[in-house]
This record gives C-alpha cells, structure tokens and sequence, in this order.
C-alpha cells in the first residue's frame, strides 16, 4: 500500500482562525447575535466529533456508531468537575477558571479514553454489523445509565453513604443538569479542532497509524506481518473516543444545560452523516461536510424553515449518494 506524504492542513487552520477572529469582531461590535456565535461553536465541535469518528469507520474500517455514547461521558465528566465539585467556578478569577475549565476537558477526553479501551477490548472483537448493533446498543446503555442516577443515590442512602450520594444526586438523572457556566468560546473551540486535525492528521502518517490503515485493507496481510489485530482496533476506538469526550465537554459548556437524550443514537447518526457525506477516509470531507451542514440546518431554523429541514436534508443526502456513493471527497489515504 502506497502512503503518500502527509498533506499540510494550513489552508484550513489559517481559514478557521480568520473565521474565528471574523465572528469575535461581529459579535464585539453588536453586528452578529450570540446564536450567530454559537453556531460556529456548534460547527468546531461538529468536525471535532466527524473527524474522530471517521478514525474508526474510515481510517481503521471499522463500522461504529456509538460515538455519542463518548460524547455523554465527556460532557457528564466535565461537568462533574466545574459545575458539581465546583459549583462558583464562574465567579473565580480568569485564569483560575480557565484552568479548571482545560483540566475538566482533559479529564472528559481519559475517561473516554479509558471507557474506549475497556469497553473496546470484548465489542472490536466482532466486526460489520454486529460491530454497529453492539455500539449501538452502547449509546443505550450510556444514557439509560446517566438516567438511573437518582435510583444510585438512593442506594448509596440506603448503604450509609449519604456524602456520595449526594454527589451522585447532582448528576441530575432524568432531569439534566444546569447551569453549566459557559467556558466554551471562540478560541477553545478553534483551538481544539486545529488540535485535534493535526494530531489525527500526524497520527495517521506515522508508522503508529499505518497500523490502522493496514486493518482496513486487508487484516490477513497485517496479522501475518505480526499486527496484533485487537489491539491496534482498540487503540484506534480509544483515540477516537479521547476526542469525542473532548467535543462533547466542549459542547456542555456551551449549551449551559445537558440532558442525558441529548446524546441518543440520532446524535451519533448525524456524525455518521457527516462523515459518509464527505467521504470515508477523508479529513477534508469529514470537515467540509459537517461544518457546510451544520450551517444549512442552522440557517434553516434562522429562516423560519424548520419544518422544511427534514426534507431538504434527506433530499441533499439522497441526490449526493446517487451521483456521488463514495462521499464528495476522495480518499487521503
């Protein structure tokens, strides 16, 4: 298998903190809403999930379809942080709350990390659909469970632990949690897209991410030159899972209020749509197709189109993989 040499992403980073600079200004100057901005946030976090995702289903050939599943135990743990273990973050001084607000991200970003890793280990031993049905069933699992809080912290009463119950009872089960004070801005958003294109760009142009690449065409050939075939399946769903967690703790702190449905499996499938619009396989169709769409749906909600956007979506998606089956973009690898 050829690789060619790594492409440089510079067009895209340069082009993403001008936007970024572009909406600051606007929004400064009383010239765009906070929606506006908002739905730029919504457009980093958008490719941050695609091009993670697309890690697994494109670089790896895997057939996943619980990435919203990671995206939940990020904003759940990032959460717990700034909002449960520190409810007055948002009065601390900038830098103090900046900090905390970078640390809750990394801890989001491990356990993902970790979660992927553990629960990777017996599900990537199964392949095509029953691969998707367990991930699917996953995002299940990870939702219902945020759901059953309450009924823990009862338990825990019960036990004797009322300090940890209490904790867990903040969660806030079926009824969310809010107040979640808003770290996520412009530059964090920008900051942690070009982060994460760039590592996963050098990941899969090292001799680490040919692995990868050598399981997706053909596993034979790479267990007969000594690929540990598990393995290198789990550290690819761990990687990916470490940046979901990232964008969905990203993704809390700009909404100011989760839920545990608003990570269902309809969330991982609009990742899924991302991704096989702008092609498996391709860091520039998972960021060309999820932020352009992101935008669509946004700008037809702003047009009092809504009702309109579960047909003009399909009808894109339709018209695309009839003339297009493989995404609009090429393979980059």
């Amino acid at each position: 298998m050829q690789i060619p040499t790594r492409p440089t992403y510079r067009i895209f980073y340069l082009g993403l903190i001008a936007a970024g600079l572009t909406v600051s200004l606007l929004v400064r100057f009383n010239l765009l809403s906070r929606y506006g901005q908002q739905i730029f946030l919504f457009i980093c976090i958008n490719i941050i999930m695609t091009v993670s995702l697309n890690l697994i289903n494109g670089f790896t050939g895997e057939f996943s379809i619980g990435h919203a599943a990671f995206m939940a135990i990020g904003a759940y743990s990032s959460v717990f942080v700034t909002t449960i273990l520190f409810p007055a973050a948002a009065e601390w001084p900038k830098v103090w709350a900046v900090l905390l607000f970078l640390a809750s991200i990394a801890l989001a970003g491990l356990v993902s990390f970790g979660l992927g890793y553990v629960v990777g280990l017996p599900i990537l031993r199964l392949r095509g659909d029953y691969l998707a049905i367990v991930t699917l069933a996953l995002v299940e699992v990870v939702r219902s469970g945020i759901k059953l809080t309450d009924e823990l912290a009862c338990l825990l009463d019960k036990i004797h632990l009322p300090a940890l119950s209490r904790i867990v009872q903040k969660i806030g089960g079926p009824r969310g949690i809010g107040q979640i004070p808003v770290f996520t801005n412009i530059f964090w958003a920008v900051a942690f897209t070009v982060l994460t294109v760039s590592v996963i760009n050098r990941l899969l142009h090292s001799s680490f991410g040919r692995v990868f690449l050598s399981l997706r065409e053909d596993q034979i050939a790479a267990e007969m030159m000594g690929v540990d075939l598990t393995r290198s399946r789990v550290l690819s769903f761990a990687i990916a899972s470490f940046f979901a967690g990232c964008g969905g703790g990203l993704y809390a702190h700009t909404l100011r209020y989760i839920h545990p449905d608003n990570f269902n499996f309809i969330k991982s499938i609009e990742y899924l749509v991302y991704l096989y619009l702008g092609g498996m396989s391709s860091l520039w169709g998972s960021i060309i197709a999820a932020g352009s769409m992101t935008f669509l749906l946004e700008f037809l909600r702003m047009a009092n189109l809504q009702q309109w956007r579960l047909v003009i979506y399909p009808l894109i998606l339709i018209l695309v993989m009839l003339r297009k089956p493989e995404g609009l973009f090429k393979r980059d690898l």
